[in-house]
């Protein structure tokens, strides 16, 4: 008996298009920390487009999520 689909039948798949829509929803930020590093450090540019994804994960609109975490820095520093 069997009870999987065959590898060549194609089967709906909700994630199918979970790269693409990850990749392009990120790509914004990605640019982003690339232009602030050279501003500022890698180091302080990863941290700052990582904190803007947790936010956004968290469910706060990009708009909010960057202006946050903007406001955490003083001096190109997060203190």
């Amino acid at each position: 008996m069997y009870y999987g689909h065959p590898f060549h039948t194609r089967v709906y798949n909700p994630h199918m298009n979970l790269k693409n829509e990850t990749l392009n929803a990120v790509k914004p930020f990605v640019d982003y920390g690339l232009h602030e590093a050279s501003y500022t450090s890698y180091s302080h540019a990863l941290t700052e487009v990582a904190a803007i994804a947790y936010l956004l994960g968290k469910g706060y609109d990009p708009h909010t999520a960057y202006h946050t975490v903007e406001s955490w820095e003083k001096n190109e520093k997060f203190y």
